[in-house]
């Protein structure tokens, strides 16, 4: 069976990935800053589906928390997918002009650098791996990395970069037979999401997406479920946008 780590995998965008994918026949690592006995309900679904996943407390912003992770996934016999989905919005919305360091170094440990040391280090383990199953990459990014949003500039900047490192790891795991890929959702549905729903619908209402509504968690996993499963192996560094028309050009 083939075998996935999820980050960011206990709630939102993570979560429906990890459940889909369990549904589907995958072992999950699952991986969630939360200690395990705050996502129980969470654990207990996972492994009703998939029975050999399991859950790993894990900040990819720190270092000993990454090689945590990849030396619990070795040690369970290692990994073929890597989807690399946490990720965090600023603690408070700013105009760019006041936008503060620590905010700015937060987002950028979290989203990008923790993210590139991750796949780093993954990447190595995925070229020693002998397997039969497909092995690849999955980078979870937004459409905020390449719409500007001036009250979240350090989220837009860590997901830009975040783009960028795709690219990246897909032209240097090319010849080794790993596809990278990047999903950009556009409006999610979750508990990021929450405090401006109202705003985001007002918005969809009037005109901003040719799908009117927003996306679902389980729209963006149905995609990674879609890369998983092969339909797209002659494609790498390639940008999919789950983004209800967003990104579509209209007059």
């Amino acid at each position: 069976m083939p075998t996935a780590i999820v980050t960011g995998a206990s709630r939102g965008i993570g979560r429906g990935i990890s459940l889909m994918l369990a549904e589907k026949g995958y072992k999950i690592i699952a991986a969630a800053t939360r200690e395990p006995d705050a996502v129980e309900e969470y654990i207990s679904e996972l492994k009703n589906r998939s029975p050999e996943s399991f859950y790993v407390s894990c900040d990819i912003s720190k270092p000993e928390c990454r090689a945590r992770l990849l030396d619990e996934a070795e040690k369970s016999g290692g990994f073929d997918i890597l989807i690399n989905n946490a990720g965090a919005a600023p603690l408070v919305r700013e105009d760019l002009l006041d936008m503060s360091e620590e905010s700015l170094d937060r987002l950028l440990s979290i989203n990008l650098k923790g993210t590139f040391l991750l796949s780093q280090a993954a990447a190595k383990a995925l070229i020693k791996r002998e397997s039969d199953a497909r092995k690849m990459i999955i980078n979870i990014t937004s459409i905020s990395a390449d719409t500007a949003s001036i009250n979240r500039g350090e989220y837009c900047i860590s997901k830009a970069g975040l783009s960028m490192v795709t690219k990246l790891f897909a032209d240097r795991l090319a010849p080794h037979g790993i596809n990278v890929y990047e999903l950009r959702p556009g409006i999610i549905e979750t508990d990021m999401t929450a405090i401006v729903k109202d705003k985001y619908t007002a918005m969809i209402e009037g005109g901003l997406l040719p799908i009117k509504r927003m996306g679902k968690p389980e729209d963006i996993a149905k995609a990674v479920y879609a890369l998983t499963e092969g339909y797209f192996t002659y494609t790498t560094g390639s940008v999919m946008n789950i983004d209800g028309g967003f990104t579509l050009s209209r007059l």
